[in-house]
């Protein structure tokens, strides 16, 4: 079998598929399938106050968290817009995150200026750790990171020496990120950065308890998020899109939506489904009508909810 390589966005550099996208989406779904996230950067946050201090700078509740739980945790700016997102495990000794392609070196620069007098070393591992997502919820090798949230499609991620990353992925069949982003889109899971933009707040994504912990005490950003819960309506709202299947393309990340001839917001990550067919997600203004058509890149697209309007209550993804 050929492999296809991305060969330009933000996946760059990993098989793409490896000859049928359709049969490795069937194979994720079974369980079964090795996905290649070797791009995505991998950081790490070690020292006694690792965890207190991460508590109190994310908008995640980490203050004793147990060794072996998965969790996400972004890092807002002072308005409550996402500036970084951490997916995450504790060992017991070490935090390790991975997040987007490129991104650690600058979350690692900005947890340095807010080090201070904490017991606290902080890393970029990208050169050293690749990650590794598999469909099965068990972890072919114990003595190995793993990380499983409620984010992670129903797999786990792997962080690995990249020494061990092409013995690893002999382990299993393989899936490229085609299959691995249908899965992702299906389960309506979005992705900072891809799907949202510098003025996205977490209130408008239906990550609230998946990545904001609603009863933990103050950090930066809060008072928005706590706001726009409490009161409801977030400015915009995530959607998934099913679009036109006689198109032969798929629309560009970033190109706008247009409802009634006006732009009214933006198109994230799209992939073709082996069920659902052209699927992406896309941001839109709240006041937007839940029944209205949508236009992206010249394609028609029906929007499916996945942020309530106008309560402000929000979706999980689900598998």
């Amino acid at each position: 079998m050929s492999v296809v390589v991305a060969e330009s966005g933000v996946d760059a550099g990993v098989a793409w598929h490896f000859g049928d996208p359709m049969r490795e989406q069937r194979l994720l779904e079974q369980g079964v399938g090795l996905v290649d996230l070797s791009h995505r950067s991998v950081l790490s946050v070690s020292g006694p106050d690792r965890l207190g201090w991460l508590h109190s700078l994310t908008t995640q509740q980490l203050e004793g968290l147990p060794a072996g739980v998965g969790v996400t945790a972004l890092i807002l700016s002072p308005q409550g817009h996402i500036e970084h997102a951490l997916y995450g495990v504790d060992d017991g000794e070490t935090f390790w995150a991975h997040t987007e392609p490129g991104a650690a070196a600058a979350a690692v620069a900005w947890l340095e200026r807010m080090r201070f007098l904490m017991r606290v070393e902080v890393a970029d591992r990208s050169d050293g750790l690749a990650v590794v997502w598999t469909a099965s919820p068990e972890a072919p090798d114990q003595t190995l990171i793993s990380r499983a949230g409620l984010d992670s499609l129903g797999g786990q991620e792997i962080f690995l020496p990249r020494d061990r990353f092409a013995g690893f992925l002999d382990h299993g069949p393989r899936a490229g990120t085609w299959a691995y982003e249908a899965r992702r889109i299906a389960a309506g899971v979005p992705r900072i950065g891809l799907d949202t933009d510098h003025r996205t707040i977490p209130n408008e994504i239906g990550v609230l308890g998946v990545a904001v912990h609603l009863d933990k005490g103050c950090y930066r950003g809060q008072e928005t998020v706590a706001r726009v819960h409490t009161l409801g309506r977030p400015p915009r709202r995530l959607v998934r899109l099913h679009l036109d299947g006689s198109a032969d393309a798929l629309p560009e990340p970033g190109s706008p939506l247009i409802a009634e001839g006006r732009e009214v917001g933006f198109v994230g990550g799209s992939a073709r489904h082996h069920e659902l067919g052209p699927i992406a997600l896309g941001l839109i203004k709240r006041t937007v009508p839940t029944d209205a058509e949508l236009v992206v890149d010249g394609i028609a697209a029906a929007q499916e909810a996945l942020v309530d309007p106008e309560i402000g209550l929000h979706v999980r993804p689900a598998l």
